[in-house]
């Protein structure tokens, strides 16, 4: 059974041991297709692997630093600092704290994870 005869009877109500047997062989195919990519990085994260090396070496000298102190620091823009530094604080990389900067309000403080 092809994968469009199978959606057919899906579609047509007929609900049968070939269209489960179909249907099995479709998931299992997609878990493992899943699967492989899980385990393999993304471009951007190959790309990004640099970045947070510098980001994590510049906080363990500097102990404390908002998002835009680290892009002015590291040469990138406040948006990639800061996403960047949102994943190493979900990893425990850094703690993250809010500070009242004068003009700003509050920001997000990132600090080394003792």
């Amino acid at each position: 059974m092809t994968t469009r005869e199978m959606l057919n009877a899906v579609i047509a109500g007929t609900i049968n041991a070939d269209v489960q047997a179909k249907a099995q062989e479709v998931l299992t195919a997609m878990d493992k297709k899943n699967e492989s990519r899980k385990a393999k990085p993304s471009k951007t994260a190959i790309a990004n692997a640099p970045l947070k090396e510098a980001i994590v070496n510049h906080l363990n000298e500097v102990k404390h630093a908002t998002a835009s102190e680290v892009a002015e620091a590291l040469g990138m823009t406040t948006q990639k600092a800061s996403a960047l530094l949102r994943q190493l604080a979900l990893d425990g990389v850094f703690t993250v704290s809010e500070v009242k900067v004068p003009k700003k309000g509050a920001v997000k403080n990132y600090s080394v994870t003792e």
